[in-house]
């Protein structure tokens, strides 16, 4: 379904019910793990009188850590994102095409700023 301009200019797409809350309430999920998270992306002390196996291990785990805080960040600012985009009345259009979001699409996925068929497009140029 496609939103054309109504009475009172372009009439906004779909959304779930309650938005904000569901995005504000991921924001916090992620802000918590992020807090979490903190003290494992720490780099092992050298001062720690530890084999060097362990050593090796600490620094794996470092980088898993550092992984998942990166991940956390890119989905927070994609909240963020979103939730801008609630507030300009934008939200539920994709950024590309400005054609509405499936409402199935942003129940899963609310801070998605893309339609399947242009995430889609962007994912296939993103692998050539």
């Amino acid at each position: 379904m496609q939103d054309g301009p109504g009475p009172r200019g372009p009439s906004s797409p779909p959304q779930p019910p309650d938005i904000g809350a569901v995005l504000r309430g991921r924001e916090a999920e992620i802000l918590e793990q992020l807090r979490r998270n903190a003290a494992a992306a720490e780099p092992p002390s050298l001062d720690e009188e530890i084999g060097r196996l362990t050593r090796m291990d600490a620094l794996q785990q470092q980088q898993l850590a550092l992984y998942a805080r990166r991940r956390l960040e890119t989905q927070l600012a994609q909240i963020r994102g979103a939730l801008v985009r609630v507030s300009e009345g934008s939200f539920g259009r994709c950024a590309l095409c400005k054609q509405a979001i499936d409402v199935r699409r942003l129940e899963m996925v609310p801070e998605t700023p893309f339609c399947v068929a242009c995430q889609t497009r962007l994912e296939d140029e993103g692998r050539r």
